[in-house]
């Protein structure tokens, strides 16, 4: 399995499909990518050889964009950057509620977690 960037990505996929399990990696920037280190996007992960590993680690870090860790500090940066002005959307990042204006009377399991008991409503 090549390691990219500390992630280990999949060796049975194409290798545009398997730069997009980097974090803040998508089809589009997995395109760009391949064509400035010059690797064709039709190969399977595991036919890289080190030298195009080599490649695409220096194209990416290189980039002018940001991925794995330097995006997820930053992100982790500006939710805790909301949290201490004691925005509002900071106070729903810490109540862990949805922060985009959703409906939380129904739905918004995910951001709530599974119910907690409630009151059982039983007809006669």
């Amino acid at each position: 399995m090549p390691r990219i960037l500390g992630v280990d990505i999949p060796k049975e996929k194409r290798i545009e499909i398997a730069l997009t399990y980097l974090y803040g990696i998508g089809r589009g920037r997995s395109n760009k990518i391949l064509a400035e280190a010059g690797i064709s996007p039709d190969i399977r992960a595991k036919d890289l050889s080190e030298e195009d590993v080599s490649k695409l680690t220096s194209v990416i870090q290189k980039g002018a964009f940001k991925s794995e860790g330097d995006l997820k500090r930053e992100v982790t940066q500006n939710i805790r950057r909301l949290i201490d002005i004691g925005s509002w959307r900071g106070f729903r990042h810490k109540r862990g509620l949805p922060v985009r204006g959703q409906r939380t009377r129904t739905n918004a399991r995910t951001r709530k977690g599974p119910k907690k008991g409630g009151i059982a409503i039983v007809k006669k």
